[in-house]
């Protein structure tokens, strides 16, 4: 062990030879000696691991370009495009909805130069960034007024901070949400200096609940719409128009966080009847807060809809400035919003709503291009399933889309390994495991995506 040991190669005998120069000269001093010395570690705790593996040969041109292999794998951009084949379609590990391509070009027009993001261009004064939106949310929801910020939590927060501090959040106990990554709403509303009062049970909260509970400091009744979860069975709850009228009559406000903001009626595609923000308006709220980045189908942003009077409150509250939209949001949020203004027709142009509404027959067809692709391999098992896919991202719980996957097998490699192979691949491709067989849902693919899929499986085999 000690002579193996005393045989590897100093680093910089490593890099003072020629091929060590030459790797240098093309990167970095620095980053050849970074990945010498892990490299070299890796050998020592392989030899003192009992691994019976060769020393590196410093003539060896074969180890040099593994060096080079691992520096290019370290300059590679570690946030990079993958192919969703989850089945869950407005995924948060993946980055939620992809954008339509009206919503990249106008991405690419307002990074590449300046532009107008607070400048009226009529009368060369200062103008609010809030203007390039708003009129076309009021225009989509028929409220009043509205306003965005950086994403959906913000839009909850800046709301009860300005409308609700040091006072009283009335909320029923079966809407006390969590949401992904353990942020809850009661601490949401502790950390925006309002006080929760609870009212009602889990499953049911009747208006006299909020009725009795309302008192002088209170300042708002709040629903939040069960986005990842449902109640069923033995349940009751007043109606949005109920609560609007018990708000008007204590001079409260109403709010409604709706976390995934619907614009359109989704019943068409086989979907619950899921209130859109029109509906939620004017049924009597008087703010809506709802995520661009979902069901709406654009960045990440939260937007806030509602009474003017309300609204511009929120304009004037100086932390609104602590969670206002980048101009690449604002840019790609705009886009989006005007693909649901006629002409246009956002289930067509907007990649989210058109993964709902494309039917099952389109996409057992993609995941038989797939199969047929990998069928000439012996060592794959390979056949088509019907799946379940969801829509995700918290919006319409428990709510399954008819799909079908690629089911894969094969005795070369366990199943977990060919998911971890694939998931190192260029691009990766995130798949799910069920009954040990790696599926790949097609739900998520585009077409464009078959030849790649195919491709990465046959790499991943190849190791």
């Amino acid at each position: 062990m000690n002579e193996l040991l005393r045989r590897l190669p100093r680093t910089d005998a490593l890099l003072d030879c020629d091929l060590g120069r030459n790797l240098a000269a093309r990167y970095s001093r620095e980053e050849v000696l970074d990945v010498l010395r892990d490299t070299l570690s890796r050998v020592r705790e392989s030899l003192l691991a009992g691994a019976s593996a060769a020393t590196p040969d410093i003539q060896d041109a074969a180890f040099f370009e593994t060096l080079s292999t691992r520096i290019e794998a370290k300059r590679r951009s570690s946030l990079r495009h993958v192919i969703n084949a989850t089945g869950v379609i407005i995924h948060t590990n993946l980055g939620r909805a992809p954008l339509a391509p009206e919503a990249l070009d106008a991405v690419r027009e307002a990074s590449e130069s300046y532009s107008n993001l607070e400048l009226d261009l009529q009368t060369g004064a200062r103008g609010s960034r809030y203007a390039h939106v708003e009129a076309l949310i009021r225009e989509l929801t028929g409220a009043e007024a509205a306003v965005v910020v950086n994403n959906g939590a913000a839009a909850v927060m800046v709301c009860l901070m300005a409308l609700a501090r040091d006072r009283e959040v009335i909320a029923s106990r079966g809407e006390l949400i969590e949401i992904g990554g353990g942020f809850r709403m009661p601490d949401v509303i502790a950390e925006s200096g309002a006080r929760l009062k609870e009212v009602g049970a889990t499953n049911k909260t009747r208006l006299r609940d909020y009725e009795g509970a309302i008192g002088p400091d209170t300042a708002i009744l709040l629903k939040s719409h069960a986005s990842n979860f449902r109640i069923v069975g033995f349940t009751t709850a007043p109606t949005r128009r109920e609560l609007a009228d018990l708000a008007r009559a204590r001079n409260l406000i109403l709010m409604e966080d709706l976390g995934s903001g619907v614009l359109i009626d989704l019943t068409p595609y086989g979907l619950p009847d899921e209130p859109t923000v029109g509906e939620v308006l004017r049924s009597g709220v008087d703010l809506v807060t709802f995520s661009g980045d979902k069901l709406l189908g654009g960045p990440q942003a939260g937007v806030i809809a509602g009474r003017r009077c309300l609204i511009d409150r929120l304009k004037t509250y100086p932390m609104l400035r602590a969670m206002r939209i980048d101009k690449l949001s604002l840019a790609a949020l705009e886009a989006t919003l005007r693909l649901y203004r006629p002409p246009h027709d956002p289930v067509g142009r907007i990649p989210v709503l058109r993964a709902i509404a494309q039917g099952p027959g389109v996409i057992t067809a993609r995941a038989r291009g797939v199969a047929d692709n990998l069928m000439g391999d012996p060592t794959l098992d390979v056949d088509v399933v019907d799946t379940v896919a969801f829509v995700g991202g918290g919006s319409l719980p428990q709510q399954g889309l008819r799909s079908a996957a690629v089911a894969i097998r094969t005795d070369a490699i366990s199943t977990a390994a060919l998911a971890s192979r694939l998931r190192a691949g260029r691009p990766p491709v995130i798949g799910r495991i069920a009954d040990d067989r790696l599926l790949l849902d097609m739900c998520t693919v585009e077409d464009v995506q078959i030849a790649d899929i195919a491709g990465a499986v046959r790499k991943a085999l190849e190791g």
